[in-house]
């Protein structure tokens, strides 16, 4: 009986450790998958533009230009938010005329024939950035940054890896699917054992 009590709660406390993983599991993954999803069918409806999730874009840093604020490999999201938003002193990201993705802080706004234009400059440089930027060219406002992310970010968003977790969420609903047939299938047969034995006495 020491023996049984024993085993029993040996796997009450194994099915008790795998329903929280699998939770964490699913807390974790399923928002990915729905935020990788997203990303890869706009990339596809508009291949030119850089593909968002409600508003928010996530980008990577691939140099030094804002450090100490933002480091290189940092993830940082940003937000389209509107024109009259945007003041010195903001961390915007943009593109330029050669269709690169910069990360740098509006320093001056100007007017030239009522159209806004956006001076910016990184913060460990030592110029200000050639190319004045319109609102157009804006792709949002800095809102927070994930440090030394970027790496986990490029795994992230490729379709290879939304495939592995899409298989590792089905394997999981498969595994706990299985298990609650084997648990049903033990209620059962032991309703019948009872009753059987209830019929013999």
């Amino acid at each position: 009986m020491y023996k049984i009590d024993k085993v029993q709660k040996e796997n009450r406390r194994i099915h008790t450790v795998g329903r929280i993983v699998s939770a964490i599991l699913y807390i974790v993954l399923i928002p990915i998958i729905i935020f990788n999803f997203t990303l890869i069918i706009k990339s596809f409806i508009h291949p030119d533009e850089t593909p968002d999730f409600f508003g928010y874009k996530s980008f990577v840093i691939v140099s030094g230009s804002m450090e100490p604020t933002i480091l290189k490999q940092d993830a940082i999201l940003v937000k389209k938010v509107p024109e009259e938003e945007i003041q010195v002193n903001d961390i915007i990201s943009f593109n330029t005329r050669n269709q690169t993705n910069v990360t740098h802080r509006v320093i001056k706004i100007e007017k030239e024939n009522g159209i806004k234009k956006y001076t910016t400059k990184g913060d460990n440089n030592n110029t200000e950035d050639k190319e004045q930027i319109t609102y157009e060219q804006i792709e949002g406002k800095y809102q927070f940054k994930i440090s030394q992310f970027g790496i986990i970010t490029h795994i992230l968003k490729s379709k290879i890896t939304l495939i592995i977790l899409v298989m590792i969420v089905i394997l999981i609903s498969c595994y706990k699917s299985r298990i609650q047939k084997r648990k049903q299938e033990r209620t059962e047969k032991r309703k019948k054992y009872e009753e059987n034995k209830t019929k013999e006495l």
